[in-house]
């Protein structure tokens, strides 16, 4: 009883400590506009991702949209991965110190930060860490319901994050290559799989009948930024985004890979190897295998706390002491604990500008993690916007198109639309370009850019007159120098021209 209260307090902990490690400068993150957006337009599936966020995204809508609601998500998938990590462990025969290492990789390294942002990452950790957790109970209890469940967590997972698949077939290969291979000959198996699959079935079929739009999202993915991956530093990724805690889960592989106690689970050793060889094959983000981990984690916990029970019982003391000064001395690279300027410094003064945290998309080495550059200047963007919009005539507001390059950019304005009083703001970027509307009877265009467009672009051909009235200015934030770019006195073929144009764009993804 009182270590199940122990692993309730520590998830609690969990749950309210990120809330506690964000700095109030701070503003949502841009991908986490375009998830609230979707929120608003609910389907069985979006170019991007399945729909489960978009469940959240609505509640977090409906319940006013502030910043505890959109966080909250995030941190109760937490709390619930610990809770999961923490019962592995108990179902062991782990005590509190090996509870207190599992509970410390979600205190002092990267899954800080991701339970923190409304982005599919969460719920995918999350059943990535469900799925193991079945097939671990599954092996101790031989009882065919953890089947099921298996079956409705892949389910579900693939709903959340089409990855889940990566790890589910690593499982299955680990199951296959392992004295657990047995379980293919339990038809119950074949009947989970069965669940998942229909579970799965509706955002299957949305994707088919929208010619695969995930398709070209990946590819996209892929020339902008998958392209850059480095093999090397993959795997070096995957130490240093869990360098407070390495020691944990490099046991908890040592334990399945090794020990004879932690045969039993070795499929995990190679689920384990087989998904970093995938994801090094695929060209993957160092933290698309972070997933892997928790499993890990508990698995390591428990095997330490096993080493040290009775000899070397000082050595869980520079344990606990090293994650815990590497935990604190690298946060302010986890959670924006301070102003920009203020990390800024604190990153130069340490050297940690150095690092590979802080080479963003573009290649380039830069003062501030991208994740912290992307929670900056939305408010100010959209204040911005207004004050361009609000600076026309009243009968020309109503005339006047608000247009955006990227969905972040959208979907910011949109998120603080209300607040500032601006009319619906549209972009073809992105699950976006679904929500644009069927015709353009207007006359004014206000472009929110970079750039000024390409000559050769016929829709912005259309206007007598064009003026740039304005230039954002937020230092340190990633889409610094932003313009507002008005389009005025468009002629009367713009709204055939910009209506076939835009029909053109979604027809690649409608089946016919």
């Amino acid at each position: 009883m009182k270590l199940s209260r122990l692993l309730y307090l520590l998830a609690f902990i969990k749950l309210v400590a990120p809330f506690f490690l964000q700095h109030a400068s701070y503003q949502p993150h841009r991908d986490e506009f375009l998830y609230l957006a979707e929120g608003n337009h609910m389907a069985w599936g979006y170019m991007e991702i399945p729909p489960m966020l978009s469940v959240f995204a609505w509640l977090t809508n409906l319940l006013g949209g502030g910043m505890f609601w959109i966080k909250i998500w995030p941190a109760l998938f937490s709390a619930f991965t610990f809770l999961l990590v923490g019962r592995i462990i108990l179902s062991l025969g782990g005590r509190g110190f090996a509870l207190l290492l599992g509970w410390f990789p979600f205190m002092l390294d990267g899954y800080m930060r991701l339970f923190f942002l409304f982005q599919p990452n969460f719920l995918e950790v999350f059943f990535w860490t469900a799925t193991a957790f079945c097939i671990i109970r599954y092996i101790q209890l031989k009882e065919n319901k953890w089947l099921y469940m298996f079956g409705v967590c892949v389910g579900l997972g693939m709903m959340s994050k089409y990855t889940v698949a990566f790890y589910t077939l690593s499982l299955l290969g680990g199951l296959l290559v392992t004295r657990q291979r047995a379980i293919f000959l339990n038809r119950h198996l074949y009947i989970a799989a069965f669940i998942a699959l229909l579970i799965f079935l509706p955002n299957f079929w949305w994707q088919y009948d929208h010619n695969f739009p995930v398709v070209a999202h990946m590819q996209e993915l892929k020339e902008e930024q998958l392209k850059y991956i480095n093999p090397a530093d993959f795997i070096i990724s995957q130490f240093m985004m869990n360098l407070p805690c390495v020691y944990i889960w490099v046991a908890g592989l040592f334990f399945v890979m090794l020990s004879q106690q932690g045969k039993p689970y070795r499929l995990f050793a190679w689920a384990y190897v087989f998904i970093i060889v995938l994801l090094l094959y695929l060209s993957g983000k160092d933290y698309y295998a972070l997933g892997a981990y928790p499993v890990l984690f508990a698995f390591g916990g428990y095997y330490l706390e096993q080493l040290t029970a009775t000899r070397f019982t000082w050595v869980r003391y520079p344990m606990v002491a090293f994650a815990l000064l590497l935990g604190a001395f690298a946060m302010p690279l986890v959670m924006p604990l301070a102003k920009p300027q203020q990390l800024a410094a604190y990153y130069h003064y340490t050297g940690l500008d150095q690092t590979g945290s802080f080479k963003w998309e573009d290649q380039q080495m830069h003062p501030l993690p991208q994740d912290f550059a992307d929670m900056l200047g939305w408010k100010q963007m959209a204040q911005k916007a207004a004050a361009v919009y609000h600076a026309l005539p009243k009968e020309e507001q109503g005339k006047t198109f608000i247009y955006c390059r990227g969905y972040f950019s959208a979907g910011a304005l949109n998120y603080y639309a209300k607040e500032v009083g601006l009319p619906q703001v549209y972009s073809d970027d992105a699950s976006f370009l679904w929500w644009m509307p069927e015709t353009y009877p207007y006359k004014n265009l206000l472009l929110v850019a970079h750039n000024m467009p390409e000559k050769d672009d016929i829709v912005f051909q259309q206007f007598e007159k064009v003026t740039v009235k304005d230039t954002l200015t937020v230092p340190y934030f990633r889409e610094n120098g932003m313009r507002y770019i008005l389009f005025e006195h468009a002629n009367d073929s713009l709204n055939a021209i910009t209506t076939r144009g835009v029909a053109a764009l979604k027809s690649k993804f409608i089946r016919r």
